[in-house]
């Protein structure tokens, strides 16, 4: 059971852990059943503790915040349940998925959300439902959040580029990396005369553009 909070938040209606740990505790008693709480505040002995008693199937239900995301592997988890799976992204919810369905039984991860749903969680979730394929979910992601300032710090959005869009114009934009590195095969140094305005274009660029080393 994953949840999106370690407890419960005033500025939010999400589910949280602490009170979900409770209600399947009582949903799965003692003696019959064992129940693991794994969170980002737990020290590191403590979590890795807990995920061996799962893995050796000593506890039968793991609740566990987005820590388990990577770095998990428990051949024997075969159902994965999400609460407020809409509040994730696309690339979070694909690894948090990866952790079912590593062993021989039939996996199962179940998204549960609210009834008040956006475009973008509803594209999100309707992408987790239709495919496994991480390029095509890497895709829609780029769609929904976009790349990011690949020469700054901004972590998603579209750059401004001054005559292209790049979700909208992605072939377009394909066939002129291409004819750019045709060029750099043939001349690396833009010395040709041919080339000599793409050569003064690319020093203005890279003379207004020094920001690598502010990047952290």
């Amino acid at each position: 059971m994953v949840y999106p909070l370690i407890e419960e938040s005033e500025k939010s209606d999400l589910k949280d852990l602490t009170d979900g740990f409770e209600s399947i505790s009582r949903r799965f008693p003692l003696p019959k059943y064992a129940v693991s709480i794994v969170h980002g505040r737990m020290p590191q002995a403590t979590k890795d503790y807990e995920m061996a008693r799962f893995k050796k199937g000593e506890t039968n239900v793991l609740v566990a915040t987005t820590v388990i995301e990577v770095g998990v592997d428990v051949p024997n988890a075969s159902v994965m349940v999400i609460e407020n799976a809409d509040r994730f992204g696309l690339s979070q919810l694909h690894q948090l998925r990866g952790r079912v369905g590593r062993g021989a039984e039939q996996s199962y991860c179940i998204l549960m959300t609210g009834d008040k749903l956006g475009n973008d969680a509803r594209t999100r979730l309707a992408t987790m439902v239709r495919t496994n394929d991480g390029f095509e979910i890497a895709e829609t992601d780029l769609r929904l959040r976009g790349p990011g300032d690949m020469m700054g710090t901004q972590q998603s959005g579209l750059p401004e580029l001054l005559l292209a869009d790049l979700i909208h114009d992605a072939e377009l934009l394909q066939q002129a990396r291409a004819s750019a590195l045709r060029i750099l095969d043939a001349d690396p140094d833009l010395v040709a005369p041919a080339h000599a305005r793409m050569a003064a274009a690319l020093r203005d660029q890279i003379r207004d553009n020094t920001v690598w080393g502010r990047i952290s």
